[in-house]
């Protein structure tokens, strides 16, 4: 018997890095996400294949059961494989009836997003086979990639969300955020995937600057979720980059690439990739494709 279990794409409005020390973030589920099929099969092994947003594959690999249970390690030429074999490891000692009771499987993935955008192929993934296996996605998020786990919340969730870790816990709060600007917002690639790991753990090399951070960053938050005016909003955005750049010692992006832009130009979740979020009086389309970054996506057409 076929099953199929879905899980919305995310993007991290406020709160990024510091969200890992208890800020309120403000986060957005997107109409994008990703596919999980199981299906039943044989010799003990588990074929698996994933597929991108065009219909290529961009994964394939057969995982013996063995593997799984013994932890295995490939090769680096093998990376990908090894990350999954290490989520799935951390499921088989959550849950090992999946293991024990089946023959085998036949597991396919599929995005509805280029995988190189950053909006959640391994949260949707671990989000996914959390619900094939009935367990807390969370935990295994915790035991296998790490993070704050924001992006679970998004997979889970329908509706805009603030987020926060208290005492190493997720707190998920929906909220209504519909502003009457939308029109004005668009979500701009930046035409390089960045690596969360590599991201969180330069942040936290300079974590002790962080703590009377929180605050102001909960209170940007708030501001950024709850009003309805298009300048307030660019303003607490336009702060929230001034805050995040002197804790991480970078420029904020619209300085380095953006600077003659007319209107507020935001990172979204780790600095220095995936997407931007651009609002301006005008469409911004043109000035950024101008500039190389061909994809720029409204916010209707982003956010679910």
């Amino acid at each position: 018997m076929k099953k199929t279990f879905y899980s919305n794409g995310k993007l991290l409005i406020t709160g990024e890095y510091v969200v890992l020390d208890g800020a309120k973030a403000l986060a957005l589920p997107t109409k994008y996400g990703q596919n999980l099929t199981i299906e039943e099969a044989d010799n003990e092994t588990i074929h698996w294949k994933s597929y991108d947003h065009d219909g290529s594959v961009w994964f394939e690999s057969e995982i013996p059961f063995s593997s799984i249970i013994e932890r295995k390690r490939y090769d680096e030429i093998h990376n990908i494989k090894n990350t999954l074999i290490e989520i799935l490891y951390e499921a088989y000692l959550m849950n090992n009836d999946f293991i024990h009771q089946s023959k085998g499987y036949k597991i396919t993935t599929s995005l509805t997003f280029p995988k190189n955008w950053g909006l959640g192929t391994s949260s949707t993934l671990i989000n996914n086979i959390a619900q094939w296996l009935n367990l807390d996605a969370f935990e295994l998020l915790k035991k296998s990639f790490g993070g704050s786990g924001y992006d679970l919340a998004c997979a889970q969730n329908d509706t805009a969300i603030i987020y926060q870790l208290i005492n190493d816990r997720p707190i998920v709060e929906n909220i209504h955020f519909h502003p009457d600007f939308t029109q004005k917002i668009f979500f701009v690639y930046l035409n390089k995937k960045q690596n969360s790991k590599s991201a969180i753990a330069s942040y936290l090399d300079k974590q002790a600057k962080i703590n009377k951070t929180v605050e102001i960053i909960n209170t940007i938050t708030n501001t950024v979720a709850h009003t309805n005016e298009p300048k307030e909003f660019a303003l607490a955005l336009l702060q929230h980059e001034i805050e995040l750049s002197n804790i991480l010692e970078q420029q904020t992006i619209q300085e380095a690439l953006f600077s003659d832009f007319r209107g507020v130009v935001k990172s979204l979740g780790a600095w220095g990739g995936d997407f931007v979020l651009a609002i301006s009086k005008e469409d911004p389309t043109s000035y950024f494709k101008e500039r190389g970054f061909d994809v720029v996506i409204p916010y209707g057409e982003m956010i679910l």
